[in-house]
């Protein structure tokens, strides 16, 4: 077991009692099948402050469990305990992420987080446009709508269109990568999984036909495995003395 592994196993084992104590009454509170109506709700807030969670966090919590259940119409037990997870993560990682239900048109979402990300006075702001195929013309349109959204809330973003590309796909990244420039005009690449293939010279026909710089390397499953793109070191590593 790695190190990581090693401190959540430890965490988990100091936070037991704590971890029984809150998932009993949750498990009491948010029955299968059971509705998400007021009574719930005010029996969940008080199930938060008696674990001292803070009156302020528990009501903010309920606050979203009750705009949510009004969004959606059908709000499940399990889907509460899913908001609880996510907003507990979020209020400690000290990022906001937001996000709309399944479905949504991702225009509306992006427009949102600039939108937020303005009013709060954010640094940064990540888009996270996941699962787009260059064979989907549909997708790569979305794709295009989506700069166009960011650029009329806030000129002279994006800033960054970073794509990530799995080196072990060869000559088919480089296709990738060409299709998404023309879409949105790339600013870096981020290759991934260096440390599985044998085609870790594809780095250099990408740079070269599309004159996208490579940003970052990734050589392995740890944090620390991703690394900023160091042209020297790579050679070195590709090619012994």
């Amino acid at each position: 077991m790695g190190f990581f592994g090693v401190l959540a196993d430890r965490l988990r084992q100091g936070l037991d009692r704590s971890r029984q104590a809150l998932n009993q009454g949750l498990d009491g509170l948010l029955l299968p099948g059971r509705v998400v109506d007021e009574v719930m709700l005010e029996e969940l807030e008080e199930l938060l402050v008696a674990a001292d969670l803070g009156v302020r966090e528990a009501a903010e919590f309920v606050g979203r469990v009750r705009a949510e259940a009004k969004r959606t119409g059908a709000l499940s037990a399990q889907d509460v305990r899913a908001l609880l997870r996510r907003f507990l993560e979020e209020t400690l990682a000290g990022a906001a992420v937001i996000r709309q239900g399944a479905g949504a048109d991702p225009a509306a979402v992006v427009f949102d987080a600039v939108k937020a990300a303005t009013a709060r006075g954010v640094d940064v702001l990540l888009v996270d446009t996941a699962g787009r195929l260059h064979t989907k013309s549909n997708l790569m349109d979305e794709l295009a709508k989506l700069k166009k959204v960011v650029s009329r809330q806030l000129p002279g973003a994006p800033h960054e269109c970073l794509m990530v590309l799995e080196a072990s796909t060869g000559q088919n990244a480089l296709a990738q990568a060409r299709l998404f420039h023309e879409a949105v005009g790339l600013t870096g690449l981020v290759l991934t999984k260096l440390d599985g293939t044998a085609k870790g010279g594809i780095v250099v026909r990408i740079y070269r036909e599309l004159g996208v710089p490579i940003k970052l390397i990734g050589v392995g499953e740890q944090v620390e495995d991703l690394q900023p793109f160091d042209p020297k070191a790579f050679v070195d590593g590709l090619i012994s003395p």
